[in-house]
Formats: structure tokens, C-alpha cells, sequence
């Protein structure tokens, strides 16, 4: 997130306990016995439960390393990274956000290894599609979509509204197949006093509705445009112009709260575990934590209707940093997450792999998860995420959304508000 940019809680595990008596070797010619490892997935998430297991797979393909955990959080490497990487302190492998503002500028800044030849040689590549694989691959000004793979995600995710079956019953709604009847139920919640949409205006979630909302105005150039730079992006042309006005008319009619503009995700996603809303726009990334915490209804999710376009891509990519002592170490153990093994452990636990076979997959809610992945994929329907363009994009659209539930600024005015910083990274790389 975004995962895009979202936060999540921090991984605090221990160095697992096996003696190190033997080299660990690797691209930095260190003769260390450990590999440094970090990723900000909690323990009992899909990627938490399979990257627990291929820690030890590669622990006991390597006999006498061991790999080191350090306690750390999305937002604490989101903000630490770049000076973290240029120090003797950096890990040898670890998991960060993709986009041009995050893996592409890092890349930019020289701070990640090019593993290119890597990628090709273990057939990581021929794993990924196209738009899946965009993601971890930079040009020479961090823009993604290059040539060389500075990252490899073994996960993808997307964004799905996740309802509320008991909520949806009791009102007699049906699971909408169109925006309008998406609209309607949504009319029929209010009129029962119900907000409709659980929201979090001061995190990721606001962002995305509104992205989402443009997106089902927009295509694959327009997304090229404002995510590539591969043309001049209007902020005020059809799509935009439609996500603000309609996000903006959206709170006065009650679907989304107005008292949410200080909300934080996890509090929006808990809010809908807890029953309170009975829909929540969000990431793939809650799915097995839904699957495993909501006891008190029944759930399931549907895509965004009538769009072509939905919100969402790789996951976050294994990046090796350029000073990393054991690159052959990292490559081995990313290899272990792209096995067959780990990619299904993915999938019984509710996360999305991007080598995933439905046909392996137990749980009926776990299958529609990854097909609805393999649909958006194949039809090149993954949009991306809106804080992605630019350094610091992901605080400008903040503060744009929340401007728009409070009603403290007009729907222009805020759009004005995200063309000026982006327009002014355009001149900061020289496009």
C-alpha cells in the first residue's frame, strides 16, 4: 500500500535461535554468518505466517546462518530508509514500498542493487505479469516501468469492498452488481441511519476511495500519465474533476462520516470488524486478518463496480540494498518466497501470491481472492495508487481528503492542491 502506503503494526520476533558455524558468503563479499533481514508484516498475516516458514527453509538450506529480525515498522522505514541504507546499519535484504516515490527513488539515489541479471537468471521474471512486474522495475530517474529490477514482490494485492452479509440481510440490500445499484444501497443505509462506508481520513483510506472513484472515469493512459509521466495529467479533467465532486457530495449524503477526517486505518478496518459499518473499501492486505478476527457475522467482498480500473498492483518488494554484505544470501531467500511451497501457504492464509493456482486452494473465499487478483492481472486492470508520483505525495493527499470531509476547502480548490506538488516533482527530475 500502499499497501501502498499503509501502516502497519511492527514484526517483533527474536533472531531465530540456530548457531551460526559457517561462512554466509554473498555479492558483498562479507564472510558474515547472518542475514539481516526486515519486513513490517505482523506475525499472523499471510505474509508474516509464509515468511516465518521460508526463514526456516533457508535457515536449513544454510547451515550455520541464521537470520536476524530488528524490530520495525512501515512508517519508521517509509521515513528512515534513505539515510538508514547509506549507513554501516542497513540490512541485507528487506521489504519496502514500490512506486517512484518510494523503491524509485531509492533507486534513483543509488541506494538499492540492480538485480536485473539476478531476476533473469532464476526465472523470477516469468513469474510476474506485466503489470505486476511494472512495479519493481525503475529507469535512471526512479520511474517506474524501466528497464532494470531494482525489487521483487512474491505477493500482489488490490482493493475490494469487503460487506457485511448480516448488515446487508437484515435491510434487505442486495450485493450490488452496478454502480447504481452500489449507489442505492448505499441510499437505503442512510435512510436506516446507517453510514455506509467505514473511512479513515487520516491515513490511506480516504485517498483511496477517491482514487478509486477517478479511476472508474479513466484507462491505462491516464494512469501512464499520472503514475509514468508519460504525458501532461490535468488535474482537473473529467476523472479527477468526477472523484472530488462525487467523494465531496458523498459525505453530505452521509455515505462516509464526517467526523472521519482524523480516523487512522486501523481504526476503520476495526470499526467494520467490530460491525459498525457495513462496507469497507479497502486492501487484500485485511483479508486474513478478517478471515481469522470477525466471529460475530458473516462477510465476503466484491469488486468496485462498473470500472475497468481498480486500485491495486505488486505488493511490496524485496529490495536489497546496495551495500548489503550477503546479496547472495537475500537473492537465495526470495527465491525461497517465489517457491511453490510458500506461495501456497500464502493463499491458505489469505494473502495474495503472484504464482498462485486456485485449483490448490481450500477455502472458497481464499480461491475467489486470488482469482479476482488473476482477473484484474489478466485484463491489465491493476490502477496502482494515487500517493505513488511523488515524495511526500502520500501527506499532500491527506490533507487534500480531509479538507473534503471537513468541507474546509471546495473540490477545485483541493485538486489545485495536489497538481502544484506534483507538477513541481515533474521539474525536480527534469520531465
Amino acid at each position: 500500500m500502499f499497501k501502498a502506503t499503509k501502516a502497519l503494526a511492527a514484526l517483533a520476533v527474536g533472531a531465530l535461535a540456530l548457531s551460526a558455524c559457517g561462512g554466509g558468503g554473498g555479492g558483498g563479499g562479507s564472510s558474515s554468518k547472518e542475514l539481516k533481514l526486515w519486513h513490517y508484516e505482523t506475525q499472523d498475516s499471510a505474509m508474516g505466517i509464509a515468511w516465518n516458514q521460508a526463514i526456516k527453509e533457508f535457515e536449513a538450506a544454510h547451515p550455520g546462518v541464521k537470520v536476524k529480525f530488528e524490530e520495525k515498522g512501515f512508517e519508521q522505514i517509509q521515513k528512515t530508509a534513505p539515510m538508514v541504507l547509506n549507513s554501516k546499519d542497513a540490512p541485507d535484504i528487506l521489504e519496502y514500498n514500490k512506486g517512484n516515490a518510494t523503491a524509485g527513488l531509492l533507486s534513483k539515489q543509488g541506494l538499492l542493487t540492480d538485480m536485473t541479471a539476478e531476476v533473469t537468471k532464476r526465472g523470477w521474471d516469468k513469474l510476474l505479469p506485466p503489470s505486476v512486474a511494472e512495479t519493481a522495475k525503475y529507469d535512471a530517474k526512479g520511474v517506474m516501468g524501466g528497464d532494470k529490477w531494482y525489487g521483487v514482490p512474491n505477493y500482489a494485492e488490490y482493493l475490494q469492498v469487503y460487506y457485511n452479509k448480516a448488515m446487508f440481510d437484515k435491510y434487505g440490500i442486495k450485493v450490488p452488481t452496478n454502480f447504481a445499484e452500489f449507489t442505492k444501497a448505499m441510499d437505503t443505509f442512510v435512510a436506516k441511519g446507517v453510514t455506509p462506508l467505514s473511512n479513515a481520513g487520516a491515513e490511506y483510506p480516504a485517498q483511496q476511495y477517491l482514487y478509486q472513484l477517478a479511476l472508474s472515469k479513466a484507462d491505462r493512459p491516464w494512469v501512464d500519465r499520472f503514475e509514468r509521466y508519460t504525458g501532461k495529467v490535468d488535474f482537473h479533467d473529467q476523472a479527477w474533476t468526477y472523484a472530488a465532486n462525487t467523494f465531496s457530495d458523498w459525505v453530505k449524503k452521509g455515505y462516509i462520516a464526517k467526523n472521519s477526517s482524523g480516523v487512522k486505518a486501523e481504526d476503520a478496518g476495526t470499526s467494520f470488524m467490530s460491525g459498525k459499518f457495513p462496507m469497507f473499501f479497502s486492501g487484500s492486505w485485511w483479508y486474513g486478518r478478517f478471515e481469522k478476527e470477525i466471529k460475530n457475522f458473516q462477510w465476503d467482498t466484491f469488486l468496485w463496480p462498473d470500472t475497468k480500473l481498480t486500485l491495486g498492483s505488486s505488493g511490496n518488494l524485496w529490495v536489497v540494498p546496495k551495500g548489503s554484505k550477503n546479496k547472495d544470501l537475500a537473492y537465495d531467500f526470495i527465491n525461497i518466497t517465489m517457491q511453490k511451497e510458500i506461495q501456497n501457504l500464502l493463499a491458505d492464509n489469505g494473502g495474495v501470491p503472484v504464482a498462485g493456482d486456485p485449483s490448490g486452494v481450500k477455502d472458497p473465499k481464499n480461491k475467489k481472492l486470488i482469482e479476482n487478483y488473476q482477473t484484474l492481472a489478466n485484463n491489465d486492470a491493476l490502477g496502482f495508487y494515487p500517493d505513488w508520483p511523488a515524495p511526500a505525495y502520500y501527506d499532500v493527499l491527506v490533507a487534500g481528503t480531509q479538507k473534503l470531509i471537513t468541507g474546509s476547502a471546495s473540490p477545485s480548490s483541493v485538486l489545485d492542491g495536489f497538481a502544484k506538488p506534483y507538477n513541481e516533482n515533474l521539474s525536480n527530475i527534469g520531465h
